[in-house]
């Protein structure tokens, strides 16, 4: 007889690598901010301008945005996934006569 931990493990795993891709899409995002932005600041340093900032500024509060989508509200760790796991164990104390 399956338990309710054999039956939820396909829907773990299937929310566990949308998590994990989650995570390194802002990884990947965060290094080409960097790099983007680096090349940016050396264009700007050998015209002599100071345009750099706004870009910068733009493309930094959108990484922000993904960085707390990704890490506070879909539960990358933190208050979702300690509730998320009471409920797993009372459910399976429920059905568990032992």
């Amino acid at each position: 007889m399956k338990t309710l931990i054999d039956t939820q493990a396909p829907d773990l795993e299937r929310m566990a690598r949308r998590r994990a891709g989650a995570k390194l899409g802002f990884f990947i995002h965060a290094f080409v901010f960097a790099a983007v932005n680096l090349m940016l600041v050396m264009l700007a340093a050998s015209s002599g301008k100071g345009w750099v900032l706004y870009p910068a500024w733009g493309w930094g509060l959108g990484l922000a945005i993904h960085g707390a989508v990704v890490f506070l509200i879909t539960g990358g760790g933190g208050l979702h996934a300690k509730l998320l796991q009471h409920e797993r164990n009372r459910l399976q104390l429920q059905r568990d006569p032992w």
